[in-house]
């Protein structure tokens, strides 16, 4: 939770950077800007999601994961959690367009599923019925810990986090297990059924 102090400070640097955009555009009418108090469809980002995403890419051994990554989370409510009942829109929003849009979409999920990302579970969609984000700083800090993501790369956003106020590290806990219930199968299991998925299913009308 952010201190009455941290508040004190975002509203002084608010008030000089309006101050500031003022002097540069005088005459701006704010009409042309996306204003969040005024708008609708927008949802929680956190500030430090460019890095983010470029260290999952990072990650992912040349195939870039994090415009599906970032697709799915604007797919969300703040809740974290997505209903995969629309595989060609979603690989088509992710950039991946053509014959094998949906199956290249497909094996980007495979492999965030694979580096803790997030997590999968099938459903009247296939294998990709359902998806639950976990939180990437922590996910992060994971991949830091075995020695899969480089000093400069973390540091760099331990700068962020600080500049921001995000405290998401700071408790030594680490991304939960997916839940496995008797309605779920195993993540190894879904992993496979992902694997060897040739094509998502089609999605719902």
């Amino acid at each position: 939770m952010m201190t009455e102090e941290s508040k004190k400070r975002l509203t002084k640097i608010a008030r000089q950077k309006m101050a500031l955009r003022s002097s540069l555009w005088p005459t701006l009418d704010d009409k042309f800007l996306w204003m969040r108090e005024r708008s609708d469809g927008w949802l929680s980002v956190p500030r430090a999601m460019p890095l983010l995403m470029q260290l999952m890419d990072n990650l992912s051994k040349g195939k870039p994961v994090s415009s599906a990554y970032f697709d799915l989370w604007c797919r969300t409510y703040d809740d974290s959690f997505i209903v995969g009942n629309k595989a060609r829109e979603m690989a088509y929003f992710s950039g991946f367009t053509g014959e094998r849009a949906e199956r290249t979409w497909a094996s980007r999920i495979r492999i965030l599923a694979d580096l803790g990302f997030i997590d999968v579970a099938e459903g009247p969609n296939g294998p990709i019925s359902y998806l639950l984000i976990y939180n990437p700083y922590k996910v992060v800090k994971a991949h830091y810990k075995a020695g899969r993501i480089n000093e400069a790369g973390f540091n760099a956003l331990r700068q962020r986090m600080i500049e921001i106020g995000a405290q998401d590290m700071d408790k030594e806990d680490s991304t939960p297990e997916p839940s496995k219930g008797s309605n779920r199968k195993s993540v190894q299991s879904r992993r496979n059924n992902l694997a060897g998925a040739k094509k998502p299913a089609e999605q719902n009308k």
